[in-house]
């Protein structure tokens, strides 16, 4: 059996002008948990983006400097540097190797991106990634349809049953807030 380092729930949500993504502080090796206070997110071009990963630690660090770059090449237009970014992503040969997932977002959008050439715009204001990001979505979906919290109290109670839920989260929560 081959043993990976595991671990993450990123999540996003969006609700009255403001954009949260909040990321666990897990890291695990098989059954052991390595690091528990890990940050997994970012803030990027000028502070008007934000960066959350799931997976390979390495690979996400090669893939936030080069998404930077790509914000940068393209004044910060989020739409246009995402495609770039998967474009390079799926067709660099030491790229596409890396074993990552990248979810970003700014006042106006969300995007989930994959080492396969991904580039997915979640329907609704919530997105996830990570081996609790299904959990984190789940509840965050249900607290934005059925009550009147704000972005923020969303998150930490839908990361707070993702730690409670999936093994490879923890309650180590670190978060950043646009708008």
């Amino acid at each position: 059996m081959k043993l990976r380092i595991r671990g993450t729930t990123v999540l996003c949500v969006r609700r009255d002008g403001k954009v949260v993504l909040a990321g666990d502080g897990q890291v695990t090796f098989g059954q052991e948990v390595l690091k528990a206070t890990a940050r997994k997110l970012r803030r990027l071009y000028n502070d008007r983006v934000l960066a959350g990963f799931a997976g390979s630690t390495a690979d996400a660090f090669a893939l936030f400097s080069r998404f930077e770059s790509k914000l940068e090449q393209h004044n910060g237009n989020l739409a246009r540097s995402v495609v770039e970014l998967a474009k390079d992503w799926r067709t660099d040969k030491i790229l596409r190797h890396l074993e990552a997932f990248l979810l970003v977002a700014d006042l106006k959008n969300t995007f989930l991106l994959s080492g396969s050439g991904d580039v997915i715009e979640p329907d609704e204001e919530v997105a996830a990634i990570g081996s609790g990001g299904a959990i984190a979505k789940a509840a965050a979906t249900a607290l934005l349809r059925h009550t009147s919290l704000g972005a923020r109290q969303i998150v930490e109670e839908a990361m707070a049953i993702a730690g409670a839920i999936c093994i490879y989260t923890n309650s180590q929560v670190s978060y950043e807030e646009l708008g």
